[in-house]
């Protein structure tokens, strides 16, 4: 490198006593950069500054300290200069205690990262053996202040779809080059148009935060494809966002402008970092007894393990619910993101048990900002009393799992479902009907990422995770599918059109149920991964979509039946259905027997039932929706008036009206409304 290509020299210098304890992380002055972390334990912190070869060119202990935060003002640095932290104290992991000055440590509040996490196992020697852990950690970047304030968009969700951003883009023939793989993807243009198409209006991004792999994934030549092993709540992992945090906020400024919503799937439950013997990477160099939950076991402090991965976040500490805070701020205020769905939920609430009015919960819900944001619980976690659907609040929609599973299993033809699924399809009363909330309080689902597709929930009687390297023990194992016949991939023709028609009826029930409905991604394209439940390890062609492949039929019908439901008040009207009369006389809900009579006691309680009329009305919109689930044809009587079929999900089969009955088809759903006056 000639003198001319050289980068400039830094010449970073602390001031004495000149920082400053307001804000935590990385903060551009006119006087350089000051630095703030907190720490209750620490007894020094430095802040290692890294020219642009990644050579350490000063170390400078933080030398403010007010109320556990380490403080300081380096000068003669600014906007795009590298760092990281490293801290000195007791080193006990016994006691959860890991400080060593040798381990570079990211800065949980740093807003961009110059590299990926990899693991390595240097990342979790023992302080004794005195390794410098710089060469192989990523760095964070000092961003400077934002002039341009975001304005996500604030609009109520009508429909969900939870995207991948590397499942997503790898393999769309609109997404080119670098940007496969990448949030920049997802801003081209047919991308777009195609959730335009569906009628997507709130895109729930699956994490984008930094994270590394899990720590067996390495040895099995497997990455983490789904990113829920987070480091740093602040920055974009840079595999998503090579560019830095303007690819997504340029992205929710386009999605905003095309009508659509962009929010994140966030984790603050546990970060990568693992238990007692994993890397050493953030917060538990910093400070992992405040960070993390612990609880002593024969005179140990052992990390507790309510998420399954190894460490829990400490969301009862101030100083976590102000890193949980902040950083959903940040993604608010400067990156225009509209809303977040929190993974593993209750955890936000544990006391160590789960107090649904706990503080970080109403900070989230009292904020101005945050609490106008898209709020959506998964109110479940693996802990002792995880299992909380319900318990969110009006703030907050849930994810609601009752829904997947009653109405999976209607339709596989399991007994005594008929009032299941009447419940679910009016919008599960009986777990949001109080305090206030309402039928779109719940998010209805039939896949998401974490099971099969909808595509291998007809064509998959067992999960087959072989792929991930664990002998096919991980991933449920009760998840209410069938196979059509055959097991997996077939040339038969009669099967194939079997587990056609049953995606197609499946849809429909989703899209025509009260709640919000949430599509995965490549659901209407017809995906499949090939029967593995569990696809977190497969970053490869078993989660990225074959465009090639798509079902374009399917596109059009889940576009049709959506545009059908926004179109329908009888349908959205976020009210629970009480079957009582308006002042015309007009029940809100009458469900019917195939008969034509109201459903009785002792239908609802024969458990071979499996056919359900359900006519729903919204002041002058009128609908009756019927379900069949058997194999064969049904002809069910219809009320007094006129009807007209608006939609059959089996395309290849004919529902015809005669003599005030209709010909329901086999495993159909078939929605009718009142004929015009003229064709009465």
């Amino acid at each position: 490198m000639s003198s001319l290509d050289a980068p400039p020299e830094l010449k970073p210098e602390l001031v004495p006593h000149g920082g400053s304890p307001s804000v935590l992380g990385a903060t551009v002055t006119a006087e350089g950069v000051n630095f703030a972390v907190y720490s209750e334990t620490a007894s020094a912190l430095w802040v290692s500054i890294y020219d642009e070869l990644d050579n350490e060119v000063g170390r400078f202990e933080l030398d403010g300290h007010d109320e556990h935060v380490h403080h300081g003002l380096v000068a003669g640095i600014g906007a795009g200069v590298k760092y990281g932290f490293r801290a000195d104290g007791e080193y006990n992991p016994d006691q959860g205690y890991f400080f060593d000055p040798n381990k570079l440590l990211v800065d949980p509040y740093a807003r961009r990262l110059d590299r990926v996490f990899v693991r390595s196992p240097r990342l979790r020697l023992p302080r004794s053996d005195a390794v410098d852990t710089a060469p192989l950690m990523p760095k964070g970047i000092v961003i400077g202040a934002s002039n341009k304030p975001a304005h996500p968009r604030r609009r109520l969700p009508g429909l969900f779809y939870e995207l991948n951003v590397r499942g997503y883009t790898m393999r769309h023939p609109s997404v080119q080059g670098p940007l496969r793989g990448t949030i920049a993807g997802l801003t081209t243009r047919r991308v777009i148009e195609h959730l335009q198409y569906l009628g997507v209006d709130t895109v729930e991004l699956m994490p984008v935060a930094a994270f590394i792999d899990d720590g067996h994934l390495p040895a099995l030549g497997l990455t983490n494809a789904w990113g829920y092993n987070p480091v740093a709540y602040f920055a974009l992992d840079p595999r998503l966002a090579p560019r830095g945090p303007q690819e997504l906020r340029h992205m929710t400024d386009t999605y905003r402008r095309a009508g659509i919503s962009v929010i994140l799937d966030v984790v603050y439950n546990h970060t990568g970092e693992g238990d007692a013997n994993g890397p050493i990477l953030s917060l538990k160099g910093l400070d992992a007894r405040t960070y993390y939950r612990h609880v002593e076991v024969d005179g140990r402090q052992q990390p507790v393990n309510d998420t399954g991965t190894g460490n829990t976040l400490r969301c009862d500490h101030p100083a976590t619910q102000r890193l949980v805070v902040e950083s959903l701020r940040y993604w608010v205020e400067e990156m225009g993101v509209s809303g977040f769905r929190f993974d593993l939920a209750p955890v936000l609430g544990r006391e160590p048990g789960f107090n649904p009015n706990a503080p970080l919960l109403q900070m989230i819900k009292s904020d101005p900002l945050l609490g106008k944001a898209i709020l959506v619980a998964e109110p479940w976690d693996p802990g002792p009393g995880g299992y909380q659907l319900g318990q969110f609040g009006k703030e907050f929609r849930e994810w609601n799992d009752t829904y997947r599973d009653e109405v999976r299993s209607f339709w596989r033809g399991d007994q005594s479902k008929i009032g299941a699924l009447a419940g679910k399809v009016a919008g599960s009363a009986e777990i949001f009907n109080f305090a206030g909330r309402r039928p779109s309080h719940g998010v209805n689902f039939l896949a998401v990422h974490d099971g099969f597709t909808l595509a291998d929930l007809v064509s998959y009687a067992e999960k087959h995770n072989e792929a991930n390297g664990e002998g096919n023990r991980d991933g449920h194992n009760h998840n209410s599918s069938w196979n059509c016949g055959v097991e997996g991939p077939t040339d038969d023709p009669k099967v194939l059109a079997l587990r056609r028609r049953d995606v197609r009826a499946l849809i429909a029930t989703l899209l025509l149920s009260r709640g919000v409905p949430l599509i995965q991604q490549g659901d209407e394209l017809g995906r499949t991964q090939k029967g593995n439940n569990n696809a977190y390890a497969q970053d490869n062609e078993i989660t990225w979509l074959d465009w090639e492949s798509a079902d374009g039929a399917l596109v059009d019908y889940v576009a049709a039946v959506h545009a059908f439901r926004k179109a329908h008040p009888a349908l959205t009207h976020d009210h629970f259905l009480s079957g009582h009369a308006d002042k015309n006389g007009r029940r809100d809900v009458v469900w019917l027997h195939p008969d034509g009579r109201e459903m009785g006691p002792q239908d609802w309680n024969d458990p071979t039932s499996s056919v359900l009329g359900m006519q729903l009305a919204q002041h002058e919109d009128v609908v009756l929706v019927w379900f069949n689930r058997r194999v064969e044809a049904v002809q069910a009587r219809l009320p007094a008036g006129a009807w007209q079929v608006a939609i059959v999900s089996d395309d290849k089969a004919q529902a015809t009206i005669a003599d005030g009955s209709l010909r329901l088809p086999a495993r159909a759903v078939v929605v009718l409304v009142p004929a015009p006056s003229d064709q009465a």
